[in-house]
């Protein structure tokens, strides 16, 4: 079944629906998106969105504190663009119908996170990005011009070169093969303008505190029709999520640390003083790789973070997701320390844009987490990402509105999908298992902690697990599992590459074989494309 629209969007998070209602009133908008619309990262997140607000804070200080958490590798051009857009993104959410905490005297109720020098995170109590996802659906319910494509999963981006059979520089896109999970069937979607808001990947690892529909589809897609990927070692590991036998890796947010709680070995001892000046307040680089220090040197299975000091009522009041969480699981936070341990969280890389938010492939935008702005550099500053992905949906909507006006692209004339001889899998069991294989070899080998004999360990394996998986691509009707397979299997082979070529240890990338910064020959984005 072929499809076309005038705007096609792949994601539901933050940054996909606030570009959908920026563009809906210029045009026809699909959303595509692999299971329901508010299965999104951004509605895990708790702690909230940087911006600045009051008198004691500034660009300048964010711009700094931003620079400084990506260890000197951000854009500081992006970087100043996009905090300078700051109080326009929040009036944008609050007029779409976010509800921000306030204060008792009816101000914005302001937190401070780690890496922040001042207090500037707003939030909705600890669940700020169910409340932001709540809003912008109901918004995007009530459009017109707007069509949600549910438990619906992209396969691969249409390009003109692919279509046309030939080499084409620059290639265009022109729009997506997708399969419909509730029919089998896979659609084709044409669209004068494409958008990956397909969030990140941290299902590659083992142990993630991230949904489970984070599996790099986005930039496994891109990679493969030829767009630059940059940056892709640097993925960030959540140094504080709950450690229990029956909690699917629950995170705790960076505002519990950012509100004096304080870290502390088994036997209460606190640790983090001999790790960083700021303390319990480091970037979260430093933090992860303390907490992860601290296991190895005492052979814990965890940490502690301890809030216990401030009263029921202000945990209960600041923290009541978090509290009911914890308390399901059999933990008292207000009376007891709450077991963490660090998890894959957040990929500061991805494909590669330009200030609008366009890859190298024409009328292909990639925003939010899919994305490598140039905004987080080496680590990523807390509650930046929120704020990265509605500043870049709204330039990107400002960029297709604008090109729609000077010259509208025709729609696209596209084959449908050809499955050739394909038939139904009876070797399902052989996808689960290199899924398994994957995750616990990042995990094992390409985690907080790397050494170059790790990487190619990794490597070989993920390169022989490819192989299989082609095979069995071909062979065989395509499923959920195994696209999702087959594109953690491409962004763990990025991740890995990546780590390889630099030759140092810089915010996320630690690496024992060389663990000195090098500003004279690394202070650089690390760059892949797909060779043809």
């Amino acid at each position: 079944m072929n499809k076309t629209t005038d705007f096609l969007i792949i994601g539901s998070g933050i940054a996909g629906l606030c570009y959908a209602l920026k563009v809906a009133e210029h045009g026809k908008v699909a959303i595509v998106t692999k299971r329901e619309i508010d299965t999104t990262a951004t509605s895990m997140a708790q702690g909230g969105i940087a911006a600045v607000a009051s008198a004691q804070d500034s660009f300048t200080e964010h711009v700094q504190d931003t620079m400084e958490a990506g260890s000197w590798l951000p854009h500081e051009d992006v970087v100043k663009m996009v905090i300078e857009n700051g109080p326009d993104a929040i009036r944008d959410l609050i007029d779409w119908g976010v509800r921000f905490s306030r204060d008792s005297t009816g101000e914005y109720d302001l937190h401070r996170e780690g890496g922040h020098s001042q207090r500037r995170i707003y939030h909705a109590k600890d669940e700020t990005g169910k409340e932001i996802e709540r809003a912008l659906v109901e918004a995007v319910r009530k459009h017109p011009n707007i069509t949600v494509y549910e438990n619906h999963i992209a396969v691969d981006l249409i390009t003109e070169g692919k279509a046309t059979r030939r080499r084409i520089k620059p290639d265009s896109c022109l729009g997506i093969y997708v399969l419909d999970n509730t029919t089998g069937q896979i659609e084709t979607f044409g669209a004068r303008f494409t958008v990956l808001a397909s969030g990140g990947a941290g299902k590659v690892y083992l142990y993630t505190c991230n949904p489970d529909v984070a599996t790099g589809d986005g930039i496994a897609m891109a990679y493969r029709a030829g767009a630059t990927i940059a940056n892709m070692e640097f993925m960030q590991f959540h140094p504080t999520t709950l450690y229990h036998p029956h909690a699917k890796s629950f995170l705790i947010s960076e505002a519990v640390r950012g509100e004096g709680a304080v870290l502390r070995r088994k036997d209460g001892t606190p640790f983090m003083e001999q790790h960083h000046p700021l303390k319990d307040l480091a970037p979260r680089d430093i933090v992860a790789r303390a907490i992860d220090s601290e296991m190895k040197m005492h052979g814990d299975d965890c940490v502690f973070l301890d809030i216990t000091h401030k009263s029921e009522d202000f945990i209960k009041d600041h923290f009541p997701y978090i509290y009911e969480t914890c308390l399901s699981y059999g933990i008292d936070m207000t009376r007891e320390p709450i077991p963490v341990v660090p998890a894959a969280h957040y990929l500061c890389g991805g494909v590669r844009v330009d200030a609008c938010g366009e890859t190298d492939i024409q009328n292909l935008f990639a925003i939010g987490e899919v994305s490598c702005t140039g905004l987080h550099g080496a680590n990523r500053l807390a509650s930046n990402s929120l704020l990265e992905g509605i500043v870049y949906a709204n330039r990107a909507a400002d960029c297709s509105l604008q090109r729609l006006s000077e010259n509208r692209p025709p729609f696209p004339r596209i084959a449908p999908w050809d499955c050739h001889d394909a038939q139904d899998s009876n070797e399902e069991v052989v996808v689960a298992h290199n899924w398994d294989e994957i995750r616990l070899s990042m995990w094992n080998y390409v985690g907080i902690v790397r050494t170059n004999k790790r990487l190619v360990r990794a490597l070989r394996r993920i390169q022989m697990i490819q192989e299989e998986i082609a095979d069995y691509y071909w062979d065989f009707l395509i499923t959920s599992d195994l696209i999702e397979l087959r594109n953690i299997a491409t962004v763990a082979e990025l991740i890995i590459r990546s780590a390889l070529d630099r030759r140092e240890s810089r915010g996320l990338h630690y690496t024992l074989d060389y663990p000195e910064r090098d500003d004279i020959h690394w202070k650089k984005d690390t760059i892949i494309r797909k060779t043809f």
